[in-house]
């Protein structure tokens, strides 16, 4: 029987970093853990790209054409989406998720969910390194490991 697991080792290929810039201190927080993970992990900043989208809802389009590319090992999702008085929460939110799963799924590339959904901005920042880590670094790792997994598995 084998057993396949990814490994936190440096991951070989490029990578694509989508982010959005609604809620733009936020997410640049996002961004930052996720540099400095991917460079503490043996990525160096000439393999990794970044796409600068308007918000999470667009940030599905941006990762498809990224990963339809061929260029890019895994290509990463940062942003934010904060809950309002309306439900325009859940359906940025939603088809957020589903079309970074889809993209995914379609291209065998890892697209790596890393927008927070949170109630309030206080949440927020505490999620994008202003207590208890940042949620950025944790899409690097997983864009890591995802990589380093597939790539045992062919």
């Amino acid at each position: 029987m084998a057993v396949f697991r990814g490994a936190h080792s440096t991951p070989a290929g490029r990578f694509a970093i989508v982010v959005g810039h609604f809620n733009a201190l936020i997410c640049e927080s996002l961004l930052a853990g996720c540099r400095e993970t991917l460079a503490s992990h043996g990525v160096p900043g000439d393999r990794v790209d970044v796409a600068w989208a308007p918000g999470s809802f667009e940030i599905p389009l941006v990762a498809r054409k990224f990963a339809h590319s061929g260029h890019y090992a895994a290509v990463i999702c940062l942003g934010c989406v904060i809950r309002g008085e309306t439900p325009h929460f859940d359906h940025v939110a939603g088809q957020a998720a589903s079309g970074i799963m889809q993209t995914s799924l379609a291209t065998g590339v890892p697209v790596i969910f890393g927008i927070l959904t949170t109630d309030t901005v206080e949440q927020a920042l505490n999620r994008a390194g202003l207590k208890g880590g940042n949620k950025g670094s944790d899409a690097a790792l997983a864009a890591i490991e995802m990589v380093n997994l597939l790539g045992s598995i062919a």
